[in-house]
Order: C-alpha cells, then structure tokens, then sequence
C-alpha cells in the first residue's frame, strides 16, 4: 500500500529534524536503547529499517516511539504528533464543548513545565454552566496556560470554584458566573459578629448533589447557608456534616461586573 500523504509529509519533517540536528539513525537508535533500558521496556527502539520506513511515510510511530523521538530530538511529544495533524492543544477546547452534565471535581493532568493548559476561551450557551463547580486548577485568564503558573496557585492549600450561572445565592456581592479562590485550611464557621457584608466569611460547601457558595452558621448539628438579603434565595438547612461539609473559606473572587459591549469595527460594513 503507498503512503498517504500525510504520513509521507510527516516521516519528511522527522527526517529534515534530523538532518538539521546532526543526527544519524545510528544514533537515534543507540538513544533509543538507552530508553529502553531504562523502562525495560524495547516498545521503545527504534532500530535503523523502522525509522528508514517512517521518514518514508510507511506508517506511523507508536506513543513509545514517539517518546524516543522525542528524547533524540529534544523535542515535545506534541509537537512530533502534530507532524500527523493531531493537535493535542486543541483537545482542551473540545472538552470545553463536551463537559459533563454535573457538577464535579476536575483531576490534576501529568503534564511537563513546557506544556500548557487549554481553558474554554468564552462560556457556552447549553446550561453546562449552570450549577456551581469546585474545580482544582484555575485561573483568571483564558487561552493556553502554561502548566508551571498553574501549578503556582498552590492548589495544594487551595481549591478554585465557579459559582454557576443559576446560582443567585450571594447576588449581588458574588454574582452568577464568577471564580472563586478557596482556603481549604478554614473549615471552621466562624461566628460574628461581623460589622460589614464584605467581612461576614463566605464558604464552599459539599451538598449532596453539588456545591454552594454562601454564608454559613452552625446551629448545634445544623449548618444554615445564608443568602444576600437582596437575594431571592431563601435559608437552606443542612444536617451537618450528613447533608452538608464545609470545603473552605473564600478567600478570592474573579467576577464580571458588565458585560463586553460589542466590537464595533464588527459591525461596519467595508
């Protein structure tokens, strides 16, 4: 069967990185074995005939192989990958577009410093962002990410949470659709009295079925949330801890105060 296109395309990049860093397939292979040895693992040889074969577009290298490219070359996976048009970068995106239906705790992805975090880059229109979430890395920027300034929120000693765009609990001191810093240190209600809104604590609480961001008193085995007094929702009533556990204190907000007003160069006509 004759190489596709791309493949051909691809296996022509991989031998021009090479010739450009000097390398022969002897020595890509001799780096190769070094990594295999290392793994105990031989997926990870490349011998001379099977790179011959790729840079001549006859087939495409396995996750293994492309981890030895990657090490020969001194380049990122994602990069060799995107020789064959898988953008890996963008798979972020995608997610952002398929999320789950509930709320849910995001899991810490093993990624290197070099490599980034795609955010969803504007909010989506489906109800997806609703309910309130508590997620382990975020940041108040959108776009791509680098991994090591997200890992510089300390997510160790905090969590970061989105308040959801149905939820009016605090309205109007922390509006629907704003990201909150949470200080998983302070799990303690405090009690008043407090002389301001601004310094009565807010807190990130575990429901049942979901979060809330709200104020909170303890009334012997009962924890209250305690919405805004402009705020059309009533006191909730928790068994504490059954129904109800507190996550942290909130200790930052990211919120939107006004919406963008449109692009006007936009609508002009040429």
């Amino acid at each position: 069967m004759e190489p596709s296109d791309p493949t051909r395309s691809a296996g022509a990049k991989l031998k021009e990185l090479r010739s450009r860093l000097g390398l022969t397939i002897r020595e890509v292979q001799d780096r190769s074995m070094a990594i295999a040895a290392k793994e105990n693992n031989l997926e990870y040889v490349i011998s001379h005939g099977w790179l011959t074969g790729i840079e001549n577009g006859d087939g495409v290298p396995s996750i293994f192989k492309f981890y030895s490219l990657g090490y020969a070359y001194g380049r990122s996976v994602r990069e060799l990958v995107g020789y064959y048009n898988v953008r890996i970068g963008e798979l972020g995106r995608e997610h952002a577009n398929f999320s789950a239906p509930r709320t849910h705790l995001l899991g810490s992805a093993h990624l290197t410093d070099s490599e980034t975090v795609t955010l969803p880059l504007r909010f989506r229109n489906d109800g997806a962002l609703d309910n309130t979430n508590l997620l382990s890395k975020l940041v108040a920027i959108w776009g791509d990410i680098p991994v090591a300034l997200v890992e510089r929120l300390s997510p160790q000693r905090a969590l970061y949470g989105y308040v959801g765009l149905k939820d009016f609990t605090l309205f109007p001191l922390i509006r629907p659709g704003t990201f909150v810093q949470i200080d998983v240190n302070q799990r303690k209600v405090l009690a008043g009295p407090h002389h301001t809104m601004e310094e009565r604590p807010v807190y990130f609480v575990e429901l049942r079925r979901g979060y809330a961001c709200s104020w909170c008193e303890m009334k012997q085995n009962l924890l209250l949330l305690v919405p805004h007094p402009l705020s059309p929702v009533k006191t909730g009533q928790l068994a504490y801890p059954l129904e109800g556990e507190i996550v942290g204190r909130v200790t930052g907000v990211a919120m939107r105060l006004a919406e963008m007003a449109p692009d006007r160069a936009a609508s002009v006509n040429p």
